[in-house]
Parts: structure tokens; sequence; C-alpha cells
């Protein structure tokens, strides 16, 4: 059975606009330009490398967040990536990182996966702590913060970089890593990727799909 490798990536406000609160407190949104973390991109990136080295691996791209987070994940689907999945719902609004993960794992589950590759932290909450939350609720084993990430018989390795040391980890698949920005440039998407990224499928679900209460 091919790798089934999972991407959970975020639509995050663009860090160079005008950020602030709306009246609820909650991030507006509307206010800003936004796009795809870029730490995700480094994700992003490393699940492709992955499946470039695994025959017939599939890279599917997950996101919660409203309708424009649909941009975030053309964008990993330009760069590569062959399927997405959108969580969108207004009972999502406001959530904060427990709901959120919560969420990500049901979706992460729906979809199916041998390993679920995600960024060390998003660029606008900056929590860390999403990719340890979901390999919790999957009940997997979690390698986070890895600057090197490679997977072999059915083992996912890599290295992980400290102040005065690096550490050599390793988990059996399943599992969920958490890469960092000295992972590997993200690719640039070309012009073919992005005209194929528009054929390419998208899945729109709802909490009530996931058998979320919204409350």
């Amino acid at each position: 059975m091919s790798l089934r490798i999972v991407v959970a990536v975020k639509y995050v406000p663009d860090a160079t606009g005008d950020r602030h609160f709306a009246g609820d407190l909650t991030t507006d949104r509307d206010a800003v330009d936004g796009l795809l973390s870029e730490l995700d991109e480094y994700a992003v990136e490393q699940a492709l490398q992955i499946a470039e080295a695994s025959d017939g691996a599939e890279v599917t791209v997950v996101t919660v967040g409203p309708g424009d987070a649909k941009d975030a994940l053309r964008k990993a689907l330009s760069m590569g990536a062959d399927k997405a999945v959108h969580v969108e719902d207004e009972g999502l609004h406001g959530s904060d990182v427990m709901a959120t993960s919560l969420v990500l794992a049901k979706a992460i589950e729906r979809v199916g996966f041998d390993l679920v590759v995600m960024g060390m932290a998003s660029t606008d909450g900056t929590a860390g702590v999403v990719p340890a939350l979901v390999a919790e609720r999957l009940g997997v084993p979690q390698v986070t913060l890895l600057s090197q990430v490679g997977v072999e018989g059915g083992v996912v390795s890599g290295r992980r970089d400290g102040d005065s040391a690096s550490e050599q980890l390793e988990a059996s698949l399943p599992a969920v890593v958490s890469v960092t920005d000295q992972s590997g440039e993200a690719r640039y998407p070309s012009f073919k990727g992005i005209m194929a990224a528009k054929k390419k499928p998208v899945e729109s679900l709802g909490l009530s799909d996931l058998g979320v209460d919204a409350g």
C-alpha cells in the first residue's frame, strides 16, 4: 500500500499587513490579506520530498478556516500536493488550539494517513503545540521540531537541532512530525503547477461531517 501523507496547513494574516483584533477579540481577518503560513510551506516541501522518494505516495493538505483559506490549499496544491480538504464552519470562529487540534484530528482520520507533517508553529498564533495535540488525539507517536526528516521501512526519522547539540529521533508509522524553518527552502510553484492546481480536488467539510459538536 502506498504511503499516505497528510499535511496540516493554516491560512494566516499577512505579517507585513496592519493586523489587529476585531470587536470580539479575535483576529480581524477581513482587514488584511491572508496567505499560507510560511512555516507550513516547509511542511509541504518536506512532505513532497518524502513522497518523491516513496513511489506512489499521495500528499493531501488539510486546513481548518474560513472560505478564503482555500487560497492556502491552492498554494500547497500548486507546489505539488495531490488533493485537499477544507473544514469550514461558522462554529469554528474563535477556536483555540484545543478545538482546532480536535477538528484537525477528525479530518485527518477521515482522510486516512500514515504520516502527518506540520510546520513547527503558525506565524500568527505561534503557540507551537498543535502538532503534539494532534498526535495525542490520533493516538500516534510525535517527532517534533525536525530540521531533517525521512521515511524508510515504515519508520520516520529525523534530526532535531538544539542550541548545543543535535538529536537523532525516530518513530514507527503512523506518526506525526513537525518541521522547522531549517528543514530546507520550499519550492516555488511553477506555472504548470499553478494551472494543474485548479483541477485538483478540494473536499469541503463542516463540523457535522466530522461528528464534532460546535459547543
